[in-house]
C-alpha cells in the first residue's frame, strides 16, 4: 500500500505533526510491502529520498519567521505530484486550502482521501471579539470534513464535539511516542542539568512548545513569576520553543533571573535528555487536541502538571489531584508548587510504564494501517 500525507503544518522547527509523519515513515520502512509519500511546503520545489519513501517540497512563501511555517499555494504542483505518484490513499493534515484541494484531487483521481484533525482551530484561534464567528467555523468544519472518507480525531471528547457539529465520519485515532528515544534514563539527568547551570537542590520545571496565545504561555509566565516570589531560589524554569510571545519570556527572564531559554530543539534524542533532566513538565495548554509533549515527557519518566479539563487529561497516567482547577496564573502557580512537593519519581515511573505499554508508535500505526486498508476496500467496492 502506498500512503501519501499532505500537510502545511510542517516546518524545520515544527513539532507534533512533523513528528507524526516522520514516525509513520519509520514504520513504513520497517514493513516490506508499504510505501510512503509526503508532500509539504518548502523553500524550493524538489524531491528527496528514493525507494519506498519520498518527500516532495513545493516552493511556498514564508508566513511565520519564528516557526518557519509556509503557505502551500501552488495547488497545481500538488495535483501533478498526486497524479504522478497515484497513492492508494491520501491523508490530509490541513484544514485550509490544501485540505479542499486534496479532497477534490482524490475524487478526480479516484483515490480515497482521509483527514487528520490535528488542530481544533475554532477553539484555539477564535477568542475575544472573534467568538461570534464560531457558528460560521462550525459550518466550515462540517462542510470540509464531510468530504473525506474518514476524519481522524485524537480524542474521544473532541470526536463527540465534531459529531455534534454534524461531521458524520469521525473516528478516534491516538497519537504515540517513540519509546526507544523517549524512555527513562536517569543517569544522564545530572550532566544535562549541569550543562544548563541548574544548582543542586533546585526543582527544574520544563515547558516545550510554541510561545503563542493558543498555547496559553502568558498564563505560564505569570504563574512562574508568582511561584518565584512565593518560593525564591527554589525553582528554575526551562523553556524550549519560540513564537510571538518571546518578549514576555524575555521580560520574565529579566524579572526572575532563573529562567533558561532554548529557542529550538529539533533533535529528538536531545529533547529526551531535557525531559529526563526536568523534575516536572508544565503544560499550560487548554486547547490541545492530544498533548504529544505530555506523552513524551511521561515516557521519559517525568510527570506533568497543568490545568484540568482539557482533551489532554486522558493521556495523563498519574494522579491529577494537584492540577489547577481553573485557567488562571494563580491556580497554575499553586498547582506547580503543590505537585512538585509530591512523589515525582514514583509518578514518573508509573507514567513511563503505561506510555510504553499502550502508546508505542508501532502499536498505534498497526491500528491506523488497518483503518487505511478498510477505507481502501470500501472505496473500491463502491
Amino acid at each position: 500500500m502506498r500512503i501519501c500525507d499532505v500537510t502545511q503544518f510542517y516546518s524545520p522547527l515544527s513539532g507534533g505533526v512533523k513528528r507524526y509523519v516522520h514516525e509513520k515513515i519509520n514504520y513504513v520502512m520497517a514493513q516490506p510491502d508499504d510505501e510512503h509519500v509526503l508532500i509539504i511546503p518548502g523553500e524550493r520545489t524538489e524531491v528527496m529520498g528514493e525507494g519506498r519513501s519520498r518527500i516532495y517540497t513545493i516552493r511556498s512563501p514564508l508566513v511565520s519567521r519564528s516557526a518557519r511555517y509556509r503557505a502551500l499555494v501552488n495547488l497545481r504542483a500538488l495535483g501533478e505530484i498526486l497524479e504522478r505518484e497515484r497513492p492508494d490513499i491520501i491523508e490530509s493534515g490541513d484544514p485550509y486550502q490544501v485540505g479542499w484541494r486534496a479532497s477534490s484531487l482524490g475524487r478526480a483521481l479516484r483515490i480515497p482521501v482521509v483527514a487528520f484533525y490535528h488542530s481544533h482551530f475554532p477553539e484555539a484561534y477564535l477568542r475575544g471579539p472573534a467568538r461570534f464567528l464560531r457558528g460560521a467555523a462550525q459550518g466550515y468544519v462540517r462542510m470540509l470534513y464531510n468530504r473525506f472518507e474518514e476524519t481522524f480525531v485524537p480524542s474521544p471528547a473532541l470526536a463527540r464535539i465534531l459529531e455534534d457539529w454534524g461531521v458524520r465520519n469521525v473516528r478516534t485515532v491516538n497519537l504515540g511516542v517513540n519509546t526507544e528515544t523517549f524512555s527513562p534514563r536517569p543517569d544522564d539527568a545530572i550532566q544535562t542539568r549541569d550543562s544548563l547551570g541548574i544548582e543542586p537542590g533546585r526543582k527544574l520545571l520544563l515547558y516545550v512548545g510554541r510561545l503563542a496565545p493558543e498555547k496559553n504561555t502568558a498564563t505560564l509566565f505569570t504563574a512562574f513569576e508568582i511561584l518565584a516570589k512565593r518560593r525564591p531560589d527554589e525553582f528554575e524554569l526551562l523553556v524550549i520553543g519560540d513564537g510571538p510571545q518571546r518578549p514576555q519570556l524575555r521580560q520574565l527572564q529579566a524579572s526572575t533571573g532563573n529562567v533558561k531559554w532554548i529557542q529550538y530543539c529539533t533533535d529528538s534524542a536531545e529533547l529526551a535528555r531535557y525531559y529526563r533532566a526536568a523534575d516536572l513538565l508544565v503544560h499550560p495548554g487548554v486547547q490541545e487536541t492530544f498533548g504529544l509533549v505530555a506523552l513524551e515527557s511521561q515516557a521519559c519518566g517525568t510527570p506533568v502538571v497543568g490545568i484540568r479539563g482539557s482533551y489532554m487529561d486522558r493521556i495523563i497516567f498519574h494522579e491529577q489531584g494537584s492540577w489547577a482547577g481553573e485557567n488562571t496564573p494563580a491556580a497554575l502557580a499553586t498547582a506547580m508548587e503543590e505537585f512538585s512537593g509530591g512523589d515525582l519519581r514514583g509518578a514518573g515511573a508509573l507514567a513511563a510504564r503505561v506510555a510504553a505499554e499502550q502508546y508505542a508508535w508501532p502499536r498505534i500505526f498497526e491500528g491506523l494501517f488497518c483503518i487505511y486498508r478498510e477505507v481502501c476496500a470500501h472505496y473500491r467496492q463502491r
